[in-house]
């Protein structure tokens, strides 16, 4: 069994935590649903212009879930964030 990580850091164009939080909810929600994985705001949470943003999968074969990883980041990075990727960390953990 593997589980693939996908860390993402971006550049928002919000001055508030709050519209930092509405930016960030959207995308997260979104990719959870899409994809059936577990997205969250891993750090920089307190930091209005920054985010990172994990999301894990979980397979029994270590290409699928890096293929799904993949397909988190692309996605997430094509979305309409108003946000610069500053940074994308993919690992493929074997269980």
């Amino acid at each position: 069994m593997f589980v693939a990580i996908v860390q993402m850091r971006f550049r928002l164009p919000s001055r508030t935590l709050k519209e930092k939080r509405t930016i960030v909810r959207s995308a997260i929600e979104r990719a959870q649903h899409r994809f059936n994985a577990s997205v969250a705001e891993v750090d920089d949470l307190d930091t209005p212009m920054f985010t990172t943003i994990a999301a894990a999968c979980l397979s029994n074969d270590a290409q699928h879930a890096q293929r799904q990883a993949d397909k988190i980041a692309d996605a997430i990075e094509g979305w309409r964030l108003d946000a610069e990727l500053l940074a994308v960390e993919t690992e493929v953990i074997p269980l």
